[in-house]
């Protein structure tokens, strides 16, 4: 099933299509509930409520893109539990990715107007879009997916090392794109 079929079963509100984005993309959303959580039933419990939220904000949302609406969902619900769990029990590594992504991205409570967070997301996908194909996953993989540099690494054959710099440039690339589009993060 087509996700505007499911989109259409959800604003029909059919139970059926909470199966379909089961079997669409729970393996998916499990992946990435897993990459940010060290609990597997934190991140069982975590998919099911995105499942839930999907439930409740198709309508009146209209996604263009299911896909993209789900993991985010279930990104910002694992963040949430992760938030939630005490310090000690984090993933080290979702917490090191956004480490190291928040020396790109400006800290919103030290700008002194208000950046809207929808220019902020438009001005990272314009410069993706604009990034070798290889960059870019490898770029999404780490900071969207949350996947290790080892994961990444294994998954396109290439050297940690040589993630880790593509990871690297991106980042810098990614830093100097914002403070030409007015976003200083310093």
């Amino acid at each position: 099933m087509n996700d505007s079929s499911i989109i259409e079963l959800l604003r029909k509100r059919d139970e059926r299509a909470v199966s379909e984005l089961k079997l669409r993309f729970g393996a998916l959303c499990m992946g990435i509930a897993c990459s940010i959580l060290s609990q597997r039933e934190d991140a069982e419990e975590c998919v099911n409520s995105a499942w839930l939220d999907v439930w409740d904000s198709i309508p009146p949302d209209e996604p263009d893109d299911l896909k993209a609406y789900v993991c985010r969902i279930v990104k910002n619900n694992a963040i949430d539990r992760l938030k939630y769990n005490n310090a000690a029990k984090r993933s080290p590594q979702f917490a090191m990715s956004l480490d190291e992504l928040g020396e790109c991205i400006p800290d919103r409570n030290n700008t002194e107007d208000e950046i809207s967070a929808e220019r902020l997301g438009r001005s990272i996908s314009s410069f993706l879009r604009k990034q070798k194909e290889k960059h870019r996953k490898v770029f999404v993989k780490r900071y969207w997916y949350g996947e290790s540099v080892a994961q990444i690494a294994k998954e396109y054959g290439m050297n940690e090392k040589t993630v880790a710099t593509y990871l690297f440039r991106t980042r810098k690339k990614l830093k100097d794109h914002l403070k030409k589009e007015g976003f200083d993060n310093e």
